[in-house]
């Protein structure tokens, strides 16, 4: 007897679940404690417990019905894939397959199951929603986060992967997006952005008074982000080769000069010329964002110039374009559309100008070339059309959506919680709170207990003026 079929490699089926495993924990914990960390102290349990149950509900209706729409058979047009579950046994222990990439000769075949596929283009699918999260925090109804998570996922989602990764029109006119940062970053960033301005704003002392409540969490969740990207980069060539390892280090070579390039413009540009922690993860996300749509196509320097002149960009967006309308007018509470929509959009673009077609993704065999990319600084002018035309179908696809889904759901149910619950947060809607004392709380329950008898005091408390946007 055999452990595994021929087609199996044991190396590439092991570097693609632990990548796998990196993204995964990217969302969990690494997004929930940083999130979890930034918002206000009041926001804490709500922020991470929309984190937990989106994940949950982006895995469920990916085995169910998604997954096929992303990377299946062509189902409209070159547009989406033909809806389907994926729980069967041939779908978990068959060879993968995306019919229209490696089943049309457009890569080698796979050498891991079906089913490792599946799941490492889940955690994909789930961080989006979590990362578009951060725009709406502080206001939207958890009601409708669990009808509105599914939703998105099915008709923004799939339609992002399947246009750019599962071999739809975008894809075959030859855009790059090497991981995500079209399908993931700059879907999130506008659909983030169109969904804060769709449900308003969080109330007015909030806004105004936005201080995270445990630094020393987001620098937990922060550093999980950075090295998880390493699987997030590392594993889209769908095999332990020189390519990934390329990725791995372009991805780092970028996240640490754009760091640095925010912290800089920090200490020389701002009025304050200070440097920030707040302001040095900005630019890390910024870095790492930038270059996962080109991470496996440039070589060290286009890494490191990606990582430059993003986070130069939107440095200047976040400080500058954010004092302009439509920016100024949406309340982006953790400026997603900054981070990641712009971010993923500039990444995009500087793929255009900088794939090395000396970096090879595929080795060809035979009289089959190698498969490689160029930019326009290696004699191809055209990609950075395709990039364009690729990111404003993103674009408008995403925002459309998101307010048409948005839109439906007010009609049935209240977006927005009231402001009754807004002042309160998380004890008012879970009756948790992050940090609990032992008077508000009992341990290993979550109902309140008896109030501690009243102290009287000299001074009658003054009432808060009412705080609504």
């Amino acid at each position: 007897m055999v452990p595994y079929p021929n087609w199996l490699n044991a190396g590439d089926t092991s570097w693609q679940l632990t990548a796998a495993t990196l993204v995964g924990l990217m969302s969990l914990p690494g997004l929930a404690v940083l999130y979890g960390g930034l918002v206000q102290r009041k926001w804490a349990v709500n922020t991470m417990l929309m984190a937990f149950s989106g994940f949950c509900l982006v895995l469920v209706v990916w085995v169910l019905w998604v997954f096929k729409m992303g990377f299946g058979h062509a189902w409209i047009g070159t547009f989406l894939g033909r809806p389907g579950p994926v729980i069967g046994s041939f779908s978990e222990q068959g060879q993968a397959h995306i019919p229209n990439v490696s089943g049309a000769g457009l890569m080698p075949k796979f050498r891991f199951s079906q089913s490792a596929l599946i799941y490492f283009q889940f955690v994909f699918a789930a961080i989006t929603p979590l990362l578009f999260l951060g725009s709406v925090i502080g206001r939207i109804s958890f009601k409708v986060w669990l009808i509105f998570v599914p939703l998105w996922s099915t008709f923004a989602y799939a339609v992002n992967a399947f246009l750019l990764w599962g071999g739809g029109w975008w894809a075959a006119h030859g855009a790059l997006d090497f991981s995500g940062g079209y399908v993931i970053h700059l879907g999130a960033g506008v659909s983030g952005f169109v969904a804060a301005a769709v449900i308003g704003p969080r109330l007015r002392r909030d806004r105004s008074h936005g201080v995270p409540n445990n630094l020393l969490l987001v620098s937990v969740g922060a550093g999980i982000l950075w090295l998880g990207w390493n699987g997030f980069n590392g594993g889209d060539p769908y095999f332990a080769g020189a390519d990934a390892a390329a990725a791995v280090l372009n991805t780092n070579l970028a996240a640490a000069v754009a760091m640095l390039t925010w912290i800089v413009l920090d200490m020389l540009a701002t009025k304050e010329k200070k440097p920030t922690f707040l302001g040095g993860i900005n630019g890390m996300i910024v870095g790492l964002v930038g270059i996962t749509p080109a991470a496996g196509y440039v070589n060290g320097l286009g890494a490191m110039a990606i990582g430059l002149f993003g986070s130069a960009i939107v440095w200047v967006a976040w400080n500058y374009l954010s004092k302009v309308r439509p920016f100024s007018r949406v309340d982006d509470a953790l400026g997603v559309v900054y981070t990641h929509g712009i971010a993923g959009l500039a990444g995009g673009l500087l793929v255009g100008l900088f794939a090395d077609p000396h970096m090879i993704v595929y080795l060809g065999v035979g009289k089959n070339p190698d498969v490689t990319t160029a930019g326009l600084f290696y004699g191809h002018p055209k990609q950075l059309l395709i990039q364009a035309g690729a990111a404003l179908t993103v674009i408008v696809w995403d925002g459309l959506i998101t307010f048409l889904i948005l839109r439906g759901l007010g009609l049935f149910m209240k977006l927005r919680m009231p402001d009754e619950l807004l002042e309160t947060g998380d004890v008012a809607i879970h009756n948790e709170e992050v940090y609990p004392s032992e008077a508000l709380t009992r341990i290993g329950s979550g109902a309140t207990a008896s109030p501690p008898a009243a102290v009287a005091v000299k001074d009658k408390p003054q009432k808060v003026a009412s705080d609504s946007p």
